[in-house]
């Protein structure tokens, strides 16, 4: 009998990440966890394997190496997971939900560690967002019945906002469940950055889609690569 859940954690260079998460055993039986390396130059994938994770290798690129993830996953529904990224412990609950209620697609809501300040802030606003608009980011973890996202063809190839597109494909057709108790997610990428600057600059590049700039063009500047001679 195949698997509840296929979590499928797109990897690259996420060595120090991977090196602190506990051996996979969470829902055994019911879960497969799937880890997609990217080319990583780091041990992320000698790490991987010592969780018990299925890990493959994929051009690099976070939608293409979730498609290749999904493309063997054998779950009923697949759970896109960032290495930095969290699932609550009520896994057992969260499994029994979607063999009940059978959902289409969905994603959780947010925590950042290490919090405080305007971190709280800036999760109260995802967490409010995500809920009002029926999008939600790759932070989120979201989950989407297998059928359901081999009929849609799964995420776009594109480098960036693969989250915002899939999210808004999906919320024409019906309703998303949102899981209460939030992940963990990492807030390396605020602390990096500088809070502020990184809200700025997200909030930036999601109107800058909205208006029809090309992802590859976000995704250099999300880079901070250089976009003049484009």
């Amino acid at each position: 009998m195949p698997p509840t859940l296929s979590i499928v954690m797109p990897v690259l260079n996420e060595a120090q990440q991977l090196a602190s998460m506990r051996p996979w055993s969470k829902g055994a039986g019911d879960v497969e966890w799937i880890v997609v390396d990217g080319g990583s130059r780091d041990n992320s994938v000698a790490l991987a394997m010592k969780t018990g994770a299925k890990v493959i290798e994929s051009v690099a690129g976070r939608a293409r190496q979730m498609n290749a993830g999904a493309a063997v996953a054998m779950g009923d529904y697949l759970l896109f997971l960032h290495a930095d990224t969290v699932l609550p412990d009520n896994l057992d609950q969260f499994l029994a939900t979607l063999k009940a209620k059978k959902p289409t697609w969905g994603f959780f809501r947010v925590c950042l560690q290490p919090s405080g300040g305007l971190l709280n802030i800036v999760a109260g606003a995802m967490n409010l967002r995500s809920r009002l608009t029926r999008v939600a980011t790759g932070d989120q973890a979201q989950f989407i019945r297998r059928a359901d996202f081999e009929r849609m063809k799964g995420f776009a190839d594109i480098p960036l906002m693969e989250d915002v597109e899939i999210s808004k494909r999906l919320r024409r057709q019906v309703r998303p469940m949102i899981w209460a108790q939030p992940v963990i997610t990492s807030s390396r990428r605020w602390q990096k950055h500088g809070v502020l600057k990184t809200i700025l600059l997200m909030w930036s590049l999601r109107l800058q889609y909205v208006l029809g700039v090309s992802p590859e063009i976000l995704h250099k500047r999300y880079s901070g690569e250089s976009v003049d001679a484009q």
